[in-house]
């Protein structure tokens, strides 16, 4: 209960960028689907946040993934990972997922794939996959890892392409 109002506190924070509250779509087991509406039509998103946190006796702020989608821009399945400290100027995250690995730049708490090409094959490897790890380095220097389960990713991003096309 804690963890989702955290994550509902969360959602509407990560939010206030887009200036609008986002909509439930749903919980798919580990993953929710949201929409919200945009400038020229509808933008819709999944999220998740870590089952693990390590090394745990750090204060890793509020993380998540998140895949985004907006018809109107032409953004399709746009991944981000916020995490809550500043990272490594000029340094990567690395997503495993099951053993298949992605690169992400870091610009303050955020990370993106460095090669935007990518972003079918990343989204692909969720959808089959079991699980996800994502490493990072902190700008204090702390390595850094989330476990994410990928149960749900496929009904969530189902349910975001009936709502957002």
């Amino acid at each position: 209960m804690l963890r989702t109002l955290l994550t509902s506190a969360f959602l509407l924070a990560a939010t206030t960028a887009f200036a609008q509250t986002p909509n439930s779509l749903g919980q798919f087991n580990d993953w929710t689907a949201w929409s919200y509406p945009g400038e020229n039509g509808t933008v819709c998103f999944i999220h998740s946040v870590p089952k693990r946190e390590m090394p745990s006796d750090l204060n890793h702020g509020k993380v998540a993934f998140f895949v985004r989608t907006s018809p109107s821009e032409n953004i399709s399945n746009e991944a981000n990972f916020v995490v809550g400290y500043p990272f490594e100027e000029k340094s990567t995250v690395t997503v495993d997922i099951d053993g298949k690995k992605f690169t992400m730049f870091t610009k303050g708490d955020s990370a993106w794939l460095l090669n935007a090409a990518e972003e079918p094959e990343l989204f692909a490897a969720m959808k089959a996959g079991k699980s996800m790890k994502i490493s990072g380095k902190s700008r204090r220097g702390n390595e850094t890892t989330y476990e994410y389960s990928l149960s749900g990713v496929t009904a969530a991003s189902n349910k975001v392409s009936a709502t957002c096309n």
